[in-house]
């Protein structure tokens, strides 16, 4: 496998591999779904701040995070109408993002989790 590293290729050469060791689509989709759900639970992880609505039905937006398979794709959202804008900001506030910075510090524990899973 270290003629091509997907890291740094991107999914052109993930694409690549799988045809190289002939991983089924299928397969393929199963160790996305469980690196995505793996991703889901390391958010759910980060801190949480004390919000003055306690009440039920209100649930904290981190707490939010999901995946689901859709038409050959596993999407990672959130179940709120306003993560994008928390995460990105909006004309009249900040961003405060969480997903890319957890991301970006988890995302060497994804490739090896993903790599073990099709290619060993």
């Amino acid at each position: 496998m270290s003629d091509v590293n997907f890291k740094d290729s991107g999914f052109d050469g993930f694409a690549k591999l799988l045809e190289k060791y002939q991983i089924s689509e299928e397969d393929a989709m199963q160790a996305l779904e469980e690196i995505a759900e793996d991703f889901v639970n390391d958010v759910g992880k980060l801190p949480k701040p004390r919000s003055a609505i306690v009440t039920a039905g209100h649930t904290h937006l981190l707490d939010t995070m999901t995946f689901k398979r859709k038409s050959g794709e596993i999407e990672v959202g959130w179940g709120k109408y306003y993560g994008p804008m928390v995460e990105r900001g909006t004309v009249k506030m900040h961003g405060t993002p969480h997903i890319k910075p957890t991301f970006e510090q988890n995302k060497e524990k994804y490739f090896k989790n993903i790599n073990k899973k099709l290619f060993e």
